[in-house]
């Protein structure tokens, strides 16, 4: 069953996906590894999976890494966070990346939130 993209946001995802799926094939080993290293940093603990995402999302903008902008807004949308909490999440971000982040989050994850949200309708 193949998955149609709606819109840019999905089409994003989708493109990761893909891309992440060749490179399994190719390595994976590494692969393995990789996904049980980062499955282990995302599960509860002290801070909630919530947290960690909005964390994700702000490494995310100041790396300025648009398939992770992408990514870890939807894990922020998947946790219930808000709008205005993403939206927060990304005024902090700016506090310290400046213009970079600043122009991602006013746009991309903006973006992002609109196209997922009416995928939710």
């Amino acid at each position: 069953m193949t998955f149609e993209a709606r819109n840019s946001t999905e089409a994003a995802l989708i493109k990761y996906k893909e891309g992440l799926g060749m490179f399994t094939k190719k390595m994976p080993e590494f692969a393995s590894h990789f996904n049980s290293f980062t499955e282990a940093c995302f599960q509860e603990g002290s801070l909630t999976q919530r947290e960690k995402q909005l964390i994700a999302l702000g490494i995310s903008l100041h790396a300025q890494d648009e398939y992770c902008i992408i990514y870890h807004t939807k894990g922020c949308l998947d946790q219930g966070c808000s709008e205005q909490e993403i939206l927060e999440a990304v005024g902090v971000t700016a506090a310290f990346g400046g213009g970079a982040s600043m122009s991602q989050g006013v746009t991309l994850v903006q973006e992002c939130i609109g196209e997922l949200n009416q995928r939710k309708q």
